[in-house]
């Protein structure tokens, strides 16, 4: 008898090899131990204080195989990206050395309680207007709807917590490699469905920079004293309440 479903299944059975994987590996890897600048821009406090604390996530929040995918995906188109800057004529580091087994840069501050890993410096490149070397290279990856609306807004605008990590990043780099905080960083958008890029020159905002650390530092204290931050909404059903992963043990909570 012909099974015609036979392609079918033979896609269900190794997608659920190749998910079980990837959340077992997930699983495996440690916590974070710290704050990381990448997050600070989040739009609540409170969350960041579930994230660093390691509060369990609701039941059913925590990343699958398909998410995971999405981020694997996400890593590997940052590499190419690399490979494409570096083609073009771009000294761009992003390890220390330009060794491929060198620590990646970053910072880390407050003990090693605040950290953040840059995903390259540009050393050097093609005359291009308002771009000057030393400089932060930041590279995100995302679908369609996203590129589209980041590509004719800018990123400050369309994603806000992308240029809070810029600023973060530049301002605490700068001790690392003296001047990066002088110079635009580049930031890179990649359209993941039409391969479409999106360059953003953003000059350094030492506001936000100094907003974000102080967002930080408060984070970090109500921890530390065992106190509850405001969430960011009177009702549950704010759009950032609805895609947070502590949204029922929040809500179970005081305000």
């Amino acid at each position: 008898m012909l099974d015609f479903n036979s392609r079918g299944q033979t896609a269900l059975h190794v997608n659920a090899a190749i998910d079980a994987a990837l959340v077992a590996r997930q699983a495996a890897t440690p916590p974070r131990s710290y704050l990381g600048g990448s997050r600070l821009g989040h739009a609540c406090e409170r969350a960041l204080q579930f994230e660093f604390l390691h509060a369990p996530k609701d039941e059913g929040a925590e990343f699958d195989g398909r998410i995971l995918r999405i981020f694997g995906i996400g890593h590997a188109l940052e590499d190419v990206a690399v490979t494409w800057l570096r083609g073009a004529g771009f000294a761009l580091y992003t390890r220390k050395g330009d060794r491929p087994d060198g620590e990646q840069f970053g910072f880390a501050v407050a003990g090693g309680r605040i950290r953040g890993h840059v995903d390259g410096i540009l050393a050097g490149g093609p005359e291009i207007p308002g771009l000057a070397f030393p400089a932060l290279w930041e590279c995100k990856t995302m679908n369609a709807k996203a590129w589209r609306e980041t590509s004719s807004k800018g990123v400050a605008v369309a994603k806000p917590i992308y240029a809070a990590q810029i600023a973060v990043y530049q301002a605490y780099m700068d001790a690392v490699v003296p001047g990066v905080a002088d110079h635009p960083a580049l930031f890179t958008a990649i359209n993941k469905d039409t391969a479409e890029l999106h360059h953003e020159l953003v000059p350094f905002d030492a506001e936000l920079a100094q907003h974000m650390s102080d967002r930080a530092v408060r984070v970090l204290r109500a921890c530390d004293a065992g106190d509850l931050l405001p969430r960011i909404a009177t009702s549950q059903d704010f759009h950032e309440c609805r895609f947070c992963p502590w949204a029922k043990r929040c809500w179970s909570l005081p305000a």
